[in-house]
C-alpha cells in the first residue's frame, strides 16, 4: 500500500494549491480515514452475524470458512495502513518544502524522535489501562477492553496532532515556494518542472543522492524485515530454548518481544535527540547502522532476557536515523528539482522494494545460515554494516 499511496498523494499534492496549503488536505483526510479505522477495527468482533446461504456447497462454506470478522479486520487493516500513509507522507514533504538545508536534519530527527516517543507510548498503553482496572482479558472473539481503550485513545491523539499542525503550520503559497526553493522560470518550463515529467521522466532525470541513499535504503530495510520477521523465533531458541510454535515458552518469548520492541524505541527516542548534535550528517547516519549492527549480531550470544536490552537499544539508534537522515539528503538533493512530493513519494519505494525483496529470499538465505533463526539476526547485522559502509558514497549538498 506504501508503493502504491504515496507516489500518488505526492504527485498530487504537488499539483495541489488551496487555501488550506498544498500538503495539509492530504493529511487531513489521511488523519480522519485512520481514525474511523481505529474506532473501527476494535469492535470487529461485533460483526458477527449470520451470513447468507446460497447453498450447502455454494457461497455459505466459502463465507462461514474465511469469516465475516476476519474480511472486515483485513479490510480495516489496509484502509489503515493506506490512510496512515497519507497521513504520513505530508510531514516529511513539508520539511522539504519549507525546511532550509542546515536545519532539516535537525527537523528530520525531531519528526523521528516524536514517531518513536509515540510508539513508546503506544506500547505502554493497554499496561496503563490494566492498571487504572481495565479489564485485559475478554472471551474467545472479543478484544479485551483495555486494546479497544488503546485503540480510541491514539485515535484522539492522531486528531489533536492533526488540528496542532492545520493551525499552526502556515504553508507557503506559489510565489514563496518558488522563490524559497530555488524554482526559476527556466526550471518551471523543463522537464522537472511542477507542471510536466511523470514518474519514469523523474526517476530518468532524479539526482545520484537519490539512487545512492536508496542503496543504504535497500540494506537497512532488509535487515529489519528479517528483525521482524525473525526476534520470536531467534529468541525463544536462545533464551527459552524453544522452537516449538505451539509451545507456552515460544508465546512467552513473543510477549518478551514486544517488550523489546518497546526498549527499541525509547534508544530511537533518545538517540534522535542526540542526532542533531553530530556536525557531520554522514558520520551520524553511517555510526548509527553500525550500532544497530552490533546490536543486531549480538542477539544470537545473548540467553538472559534482561541483557537483550542492551542490543535492542541499539538497534533503536539505526531506527532512529533510518527515519531521519535519508530524507535529509534527499530533499537537500532535490532543491530546484521541483516535484518534491512526487519525488518523496517514489523514494517510499526504497523503503517497500527492500522489504519485498528480503521477504522473497528470507526463506532461502535461513536454510543457508543452518535454518536457526537466531542466524538471521546476525545476517541483519551484517546488512547493516553493510549499509553503514555505502553511506560514505553520498555526495552532500551544501
Amino acid at each position: 500500500m506504501g508503493i502504491l499511496v504515496q507516489p500518488i498523494v505526492g504527485t498530487l499534492s504537488d499539483k495541489t494549491w488551496t487555501r488550506f496549503g498544498r500538503r495539509i488536505p492530504y493529511l487531513f483526510v489521511g488523519a480522519t480515514v485512520a481514525v474511523a479505522v481505529m474506532c473501527l477495527l476494535p469492535n470487529a468482533g461485533s460483526f458477527n452475524f449470520s451470513p447468507w446461504s446460497f447453498g450447502e456447497n455454494g457461497m455459505y462454506a466459502i463465507i462461514t470458512t474465511l469469516g465475516v470478522t476476519m474480511l472486515f479486520g483485513l479490510l480495516m487493516l489496509m484502509l489503515l495502513d493506506t490512510s496512515i500513509n497519507m497521513a504520513m507522507q505530508p510531514f516529511k514533504m513539508l520539511v522539504g518544502d519549507m525546511v532550509n538545508e542546515k536545519q532539516k536534519a535537525k527537523a528530520y530527527s525531531i519528526q523521528s524522535f516524536l514517531c518513536n516517543a509515540g510508539s513508546v507510548v503506544g506500547y505502554l498503553f493497554p499496561f496503563f489501562f490494566t492498571f487504572l482496572g481495565i479489564a485485559n482479558e475478554a472471551p474467545k472473539g472479543i478484544v479485551p477492553d483495555s486494546v479497544i481503550w488503546s485503540f480510541y485513545i491514539g485515535a484522539a491523539i492522531l486528531i489533536l496532532c492533526v488540528i496542532y499542525t492545520t493551525l499552526k503550520v502556515k504553508e507557503w503559497n506559489p510565489k514563496e515556494y518558488t522563490e524559497y526553493n530555488g524554482v526559476t522560470e527556466s526550471s518551471e518550463k523543463s522537464e522537472n518542472s511542477e507542471s510536466s515529467g511523470n514518474w519514469f521522466t523523474l526517476l530518468k532525470n532524479a539526482p545520484s543522492t537519490f539512487w545512492k541513499v536508496g542503496l543504504v535504503q535497500f540494506f537497512s530495510w532488509s535487515a529489519f524485515l528479517y528483525m521482524w520477521t525473525y526476534t520470536t523465533g531467534a529468541v525463544a531458541e536462545t533464551v527459552w530454548n524453544s522452537t516449538d510454535t505451539t509451545s507456552k515458552a515460544f508465546q512467552e518469548a513473543g510477549n518478551w518481544v514486544g517488550v523489546l520492541f518497546a526498549v527499541q524505541a525509547v534508544g530511537s527516542v533518545i538517540w534522535a535527540a542526540v542526532l542533531p548534535q553530530f556536525k557531520n550528517t554522514k558520520m551520524a547516519y553511517s555510526l548509527s547502522l553500525v550500532l544497530g549492527g552490533i546490536g543486531f549480531a549480538m542477539v544470537p550470544f545473548i540467553s538472559n532476557q534482561y541483557l537483550l536490552f542492551v542490543p535492542f537499544v541499539l538497534i533503536g539508534c539505526a531506527w532512529a536515523a533510518m527515519l531521519a537522515m535519508p530524507f535529509t539528503f534527499v530533499t537537500n538533493a532535490l532543491q530546484g528539482f521541483g516535484h518534491m512530493g512526487a519525488y518523496l513519494g517514489l523514494f517510499n519505494g526504497t523503503i517497500c522494494v527492500p522489504q519485498i525483496v528480503a521477504a522473497l529470499v528470507g526463506g532461502v538465505i535461513l536454510h543457508a545460515v543452518g535454518s536457526h533463526q537466531y542466524s538471521m539476526m546476525i545476517v541483519a547485522g551484517i546488512l547493516l554494516l553493510i549499509g553503514s559502509a555505502c553511506v560514505f558514497v553520498i555526495r552532500e549538498k551544501k
